[in-house]
C-alpha cells in the first residue's frame, strides 16, 4: 500500500499540516519537530510526487465556499463571517452556489483539486462525508459550517440543532399547544434532519405521540414553504402550531395563513429558525431561533487559514457556538391544552 502524507504524521505524531510544512522547507517548524518528521520520512520511504508538491507549494490567497442555495438568506451573515476573516488575513473569496444540486457541489470541489483555490469551505453541503476526508487525506484544505465530521483535518463550526428544536418545542408545549406540525427543509440535508429528531424526542419527552402526518418537506424556501402549509391544511387533520426548520420556510407559512384566513398567533403558532432580519419587521413578529451565523464563518474561516499556515490553533477543531430561542408575537398567545 503506497504510503501517504498522514501516514508519515501519524509515525512522528504530528499533524499532517506540520509534514507538509517540513516538506515544502517552511521556518515555522522547530529543528527538533523537523528531524522528528525527516525521520518518520526516512524509515516509511516517502517521496512525495515532485509535481503534486510544486503545487501545493502554489498560493492563491482564495477560499472558495459551497453554500447550498444562495437565495435562502441564512448563507448571508456566515459568508459575511468567513469573508471579513479572510480579508483580514488578505485571502478572497470566491462564493459557489450550488443550488441544491450534489452534482454542482462537487464539480465546485474541482477548484480545491486544480489550485484554483487553496481551500474550500462547504456550508451544510450535500456531499458524503467520505468525500470530504478523501480530499483532506490527500492534503487538501476542507472545512465545514452546520455540520460535524469525524476527521482530526476538517475544522467544523456548528450549533446543537436537536438541542435547540427540543428548546422551542418545549415552548409551544408550554403554551399550550399538543398537535404541533413540523416543516422539515432539504430530504438528504443533515441540519434538516436533527432539527427534526429534536422536535420528535420533544415531542416523547412530554408523552405527546408522535404523528408522521404532521410532517411537510419544504426545503428550506419561502415557496416550499407555502406549498407544505397548504398539504397540512389540506389533510384536515387538526394542529395549532408549526415549528418551521428555518425562516424562509415559516414566511411561506405566514403567506399560506393569510390566504387561508387563518389568524397567527390566534389561530396558528408559527416558530422558525435562523433569526433573519426579516423576521422583526413582519406582523406579528416572528418567533425564531438566533445562531450567531456571522460569528460561525468567522470562526471556521479562521481556523482554516491557520490551518494553512501557523496553525495556532492546532488543538481545537470543532465550534460549537450557542442558539438562542427568541420568542416573540407569533407564538407568544397561550391556548388551552
Amino acid at each position: 500500500m503506497d504510503t501517504k502524507i498522514k501516514d508519515v504524521a501519524k509515525l512522528a505524531g504530528v499533524s499532517v499540516a506540520t509534514v507538509s510544512r517540513v516538506l515544502n522547507e517552511s521556518e515555522l517548524v522547530s529543528e527538533k519537530t523537523r528531524r522528528k518528521v525527516q525521520e518518520a520520512i526516512d524509515a516509511m520511504n516517502y517521496y512525495p510526487n515532485a509535481t503534486a508538491k510544486y503545487l501545493r507549494s502554489r498560493r492563491t490567497m482564495t477560499i472558495g465556499v459551497i453554500v447550498s442555495d444562495i437565495n435562502v438568506s441564512y448563507y448571508a451573515e456566515i459568508v459575511k463571517g468567513i469573508e471579513n476573516m479572510a480579508y483580514s488575513r488578505k485571502y478572497k473569496v470566491i462564493i459557489c452556489d450550488a443550488q441544491n444540486q450534489m452534482d454542482k457541489e462537487l464539480g465546485y470541489l474541482e477548484l480545491l483539486l486544480n489550485r484554483t483555490v487553496d481551500a474550500m469551505i462547504l456550508i451544510t453541503p450535500l456531499v458524503a462525508d467520505e468525500v470530504i476526508t478523501d480530499l483532506v487525506d490527500k492534503d487538501f484544505n476542507v472545512g465545514v459550517i452546520g455540520r460535524y465530521i469525524e476527521h482530526p483535518g476538517v475544522p467544523c463550526s456548528l450549533t446543537d440543532n436537536v438541542k435547540f428544536s427540543k428548546e422551542v418545542v418545549k415552548h409551544l408545549i408550554d403554551m399550550g399547544h399538543r398537535s404541533i406540525a413540523f416543516l422539515s427543509g432539504y430530504p438528504d440535508a443533515l441540519d434538516s434532519y436533527e432539527r427534526l429528531e429534536g422536535y420528535i424526542k420533544a415531542l416523547r419527552e412530554h408523552q405527546i405521540p408522535f404523528r408522521p402526518e404532521l410532517i411537510e418537506s419544504g426545503n428550506f424556501n419561502e415557496e416550499g414553504g407555502y406549498a407544505a402549509f397548504k398539504r397540512l391544511a389540506g389533510k384536515e387533520i387538526p394542529f395549532t402550531a408549526v415549528y418551521s426548520a428555518n425562516d424562509e420556510m415559516a414566511l411561506g407559512v405566514y403567506a399560506a395563513c393569510a390566504e387561508l384566513g387563518i389568524v397567527i398567533p390566534n389561530d396558528m403558532a408559527v416558530v422558525g429558525a435562523d433569526n433573519n432580519r426579516i423576521t422583526k419587521y413582519i406582523t406579528p413578529k416572528m418567533s425564531t431561533v438566533d445562531q450567531p451565523k456571522y460569528t460561525m464563518g468567522a470562526l471556521l474561516a479562521e481556523k482554516l487559514i491557520d490551518q494553512m499556515n501557523e496553525n495556532k490553533f492546532e488543538s481545537q477543531r470543532v465550534f460549537k457556538v450557542d442558539s438562542e430561542l427568541i420568542v416573540r408575537g407569533s407564538s407568544d398567545l397561550a391556548i388551552n391544552g
